[in-house]
């Protein structure tokens, strides 16, 4: 048995910008989980709003390597290595991805039925346009043809929401998500500026307000017009009660949930309550999508398109077409 992880940089197609920050390249990390002859393969997509970096990833990394030193046969084996310490969420998901991924080999089992979820055919992701210059809108809708995605999802703040809107309803109809990224800090003003959104079609508006403002999320879902997805306030434990009372919805992303089995646990906790469902992601390869993409049979909305935006993307599990991820079927090598 051995564990093993290596750094990939990832080059981006243009300057990722949100609310809170921007990037050029992101840096993320493949786990390798090998036994019996078989590799696993996950991905890790560290993320600084969460306190996580690629030194914390690989101290975390050696500290579990040095706890599991002992064959794991199943997951839950592998979870009494994982539960001992606080572990950064997205090497949780990375290791435990790796050793499903090599469990659904061994055992010659796909991983949709390991899971006990629809496999999906094709599903349609949004496509995310990040923070930028009003007069950049029209020719960056054109040169990435983004005509063909069902949704699109605008980053906004609240300086240049409204103009980013104005200048993609010139050419564009489709139906919109507004992503605030925790934007806006003070609820009233943000009641104020939703209005100001009727005259787009807009889906739903996520994560508006840092995640702290427990009370102020109740306050505004009972005045919002639209309805308000939960990003930052899902984590892996998020109190299912307290977000019913805020939000119409959440978008679970693995990387956050720690987990496959995390996470499918937040998608039924949610439906049980008939909140809106979303997986999500952070920027990751097709490796790291395609475990997102597993699990997006039954969901409401899918944001899978941070494979999209990497220029040097290294695994090319999954295909786009027309809008919809499909599974590239030419690759049988990252053992999934």
């Amino acid at each position: 048995m051995e564990w093993r992880i290596k750094k990939i940089k990832l080059e981006l197609k243009y300057i990722w910008k949100i609310s809170r920050n921007a990037s050029e390249y992101k840096e993320n990390f493949i786990v390798e989980f090998e036994q019996d002859g078989i590799i696993g393969l996950g991905e890790v997509a560290p993320n600084i709003r969460y306190n996580e970096n690629p030194d914390i990833i690989q101290i975390a990394f050696n500290s579990f390597v040095n706890r599991a030193q002992s064959p794991i046969e199943d997951v839950k084996e592998l979870m009494r290595f994982l539960d001992i310490d606080n572990m950064p969420n997205a090497l949780r998901f990375g290791i435990e991805s790796a050793f499903i991924h090599w469990y659904c080999k061994k055992n010659e089992i796909n991983i949709q039925d390991y899971l006990g979820v629809n496999k999906p055919e094709k599903v349609a992701t949004c496509y995310t346009l990040p923070i930028m210059d009003v007069n950049e809108i029209a020719p960056f809708y054109k040169e990435y043809n983004l005509a063909r995605f069902k949704h699109l999802k605008v980053k906004i703040n609240d300086a240049s929401g409204l103009e980013m809107l104005d200048a993609l309803q010139k050419v564009s109809n489709q139906s919109l998500m507004v992503d605030a990224n925790e934007a806006w800090k003070d609820v009233s003003q943000l009641i104020d500026f939703l209005p100001n959104l009727s005259k787009y079609p807009i889906l739903f508006v996520e994560q508006p307000m840092p995640a702290h403002l427990a009370e102020e999320y109740v306050y505004l879902k009972k005045r919002s017009p639209f309805a308000i997805i939960a990003d930052e306030s899902v984590l892996d434990k998020p109190d299912m009660n307290t977000l019913e009372k805020q939000f119409h919805g959440i978008n679970m992303k693995l990387m956050k949930a720690g987990g496959y089995l995390n996470g499918l646990r937040i998608l039924n906790e949610a439906r049980k309550r008939n909140m809106l469902t979303m997986v999500g992601c952070m920027i990751e390869t097709t490796l790291g999508i395609h475990s997102a993409w597993n699990l997006c049979a039954d969901v409401n909305y899918a944001d899978l398109d941070g494979c999209l935006i990497v220029a040097n993307e290294p695994f090319h599990l999954l295909k786009e077409e027309q809008g919809y991820l499909s599974e590239q079927v030419l690759n049988t090598a990252m053992h999934q």
